[in-house]
């Protein structure tokens, strides 16, 4: 049985502790940012000169950090950045006569993510050791599903933004070959100064879902697409936070190329991925390094390879020429896992509290990322690429969908203030929807502004950019501190306008003999003079009369 952690830390406290050196973890990417025209021009390439060309051959295997508050087998917390080998268990220490108590929550989680990603649930799954030493695995061995894994046969769909515009949405599967639950191994951190590694088993015994997907993507951006879609899933359904930089989604890469009709080439692995963006980059770096072996007559070689971020490349780890045994056993601490289909497949006197029921979980779930983003497009008629910005950017949604609450505005006028201006200011300054100094509120009120014809465009533009600058001055404010208000006298608006006209007799000249366009920039010089005050309609109406 598992015992709590307070014992687990007594019974560790002799264990020589020096202090840990945490590894820099890296910044959670909220935009895929992936190498696009790689992977279409190798897309278009295959087209035109298959089967002659090598293509890239990608499979993933994911590693997904389950949300829960306590480990797969045991009573220990999961946190993360914890102190050191304080929240471990003398189960998640493999102390003998200790064993394994499923954490039903985990179980849950796994049928709620293999329902969402349109697997069969397993009635009845099974688990297995899987033996291999590291010094972080106190067991030998490691709690996996080899045989039968909880949920099957599944497909993910995924959508790649394309064109000169990014306004091409183009909408892919990839197969999910299953979904397993299995416990997380501990960290070994090496001390290069002392020549020694330092073992923390906080996150030894964490639950995992690994999701294999099989090798139905071409590229880096594919996979991060994939990756990308599969991570706002888990969090919509609140089993997996998804943050790659605390390792709670860690992708392996299976990479190899061929030549399209023939078998799949020899395959490399890209370990322990944690960003989306390092994870196409490496992926396409692997590919094109594949394609120059194959292209000089050499012979890829199968092998681990892990991704160096400061080089762009990936460097070999070992090799997997001898295959690994991993003595694979049924656990014999734990009987079958049996999830029950609806109530009325429940054994007499079986409490439904007690057990896992897939159609009660199934009832339960919460509008997943492609839902949300046809209901965006059918709710406010706008385009399908900025739907796919409003819901692959954390927050950017509930910020665009409170906006459109407070103000009367067409939403395609508001949504390029959000995907435009907003997006665009908080990238600049690599922050959050929710570390936004600007409100949804104040900017419908700026909005709102706007289009009662109060200020102009180029002013809203203006008025926005001194609201980012000074955090909770609201728009009023502004426009009345600094005179930013609509000039609408017909007297000024004709003075001015005279003296444009005046000034510029060649443009004069040339709107008369026909040219129409060059009354815009009139109407520039106009908007300059007033420091984009005057009204719009009312100079064209002006300066129409005035060249006519």
């Amino acid at each position: 049985m598992a015992v709590t952690c307070v014992a687990a830390s007594e019974l560790l406290k002799n264990i020589k502790q020096i202090p840990i050196l945490y590894v820099r973890t890296l910044c959670l990417l909220r935009r895929l940012s992936t190498s696009s025209s790689k992977c279409y021009n190798q897309q278009k390439q295959k087209l035109k000169s298959a089967p002659q060309q090598l293509v890239g051959v990608v499979g993933l295997e994911i590693h997904a950090q389950i949300n829960s508050n306590s480990k797969l087998f045991s009573g220990s917390l999961v946190r993360f950045s914890a102190p050191p080998n304080s929240l471990v268990s003398f189960f998640d220490a493999s102390l003998p006569g200790t064993l394994p108590v499923l954490n039903k929550r985990c179980v849950e989680a796994a049928v709620m993510t293999g329902l969402a990603l349109n697997c069969t649930i397993n009635e009845k799954s099974l688990f297995d050791r899987k033996h291999y030493f590291y010094a972080d695995l106190p067991a030998g061995y490691q709690i996996t599903q080899q045989r039968r894994p909880i949920a099957v046969d599944g497909v993910l769909t995924y959508s790649l933004v394309r064109g000169g515009k990014r306004s091409q949405v183009i909408r892919k599967n990839v197969s999910i070959k299953q979904i397993q639950l299995e416990q997380d191994s501990g960290k070994s951190l090496h001390d290069d100064v002392r020549s020694q590694t330092l073992i923390d088993l906080n996150r030894a015994g964490v639950g995992l879902m690994e999701l294999v997907m099989e090798p139905d993507m071409n590229c880096g951006e594919e996979a991060a697409a994939a990756v990308r879609e599969l991570q706002l899933i888990l969090q919509a359904l609140g089993t997996c936070q998804g943050n790659m930089s605390e390792g709670q989604l860690r992708v392996d890469a299976n990479v190899s190329v061929h030549r399209s009709g023939e078998p799949l080439g020899i395959r490399t692995e890209v370990k322990n991925i944690n960003s989306i963006r390092y994870l196409a980059r490496a992926i396409d770096f692997e590919i094109q390094r594949q394609i120059d072996i194959v292209q000089r007559g050499g012979t890829v070689q199968n092998e681990t390879r892990a991704y160096d971020s400061k080089s762009g490349e990936t460097v070999p780890m070992r090799d997997k020429e001898g295959l690994q045994d991993y003595r694979f056993m049924p656990e014999p601490n734990l009987p079958p896992l049996i999830v029950y289909e609806d109530n009325a497949s429940l054994p007499t006197g079986i409490d439904a509290c007690q057990v896992v029921v897939v159609q009660k979980i199934k009832e339960g779930l919460p509008e997943l990322p492609s839902v949300k983003r046809d209901r965006l497009v059918q709710a406010y008629s706008i385009l399908p690429e900025h739907s796919f910005t409003l819901v692959n950017e954390d927050g950017l949604m509930e910020y665009f969908e409170s906006v459109m609450k407070a103000t009367k505005r067409e939403p395609r006028k508001v949504i390029g203030w959000v995907t435009n201006d907003l997006l665009g200011h908080l990238k600049q300054q690599d922050m959050s929807v929710s570390q936004s100094p600007v409100s949804p509120a104040a900017l419908a009120e700026l909005l709102e502004l706007q289009e009662t014809g109060h200020i102009s465009s180029s002013v809203a533009k203006q008025v926005f950019q001194e609201m980012w600058r000074s955090s909770g001055k609201m728009a009023p404010q502004i426009i009345r501190e600094q005179d930013l208000g609509l000039v609408s006298d017909a007297a000024q608006l004709h003075s001015i306008c005279q003296r444009v006209v005046d000034s510029h007799p060649d443009e004069v000249d040339a709107i008369r003999n026909g040219n129409r366009k060059v009354l815009n920039k009139l109407m520039g010089l106009v908007q300059r003079e007033t420091k984009g005050r005057a009204d719009p309609v009312l100079v064209r109406e002006i300066l129409q009369q005035k060249t006519s």
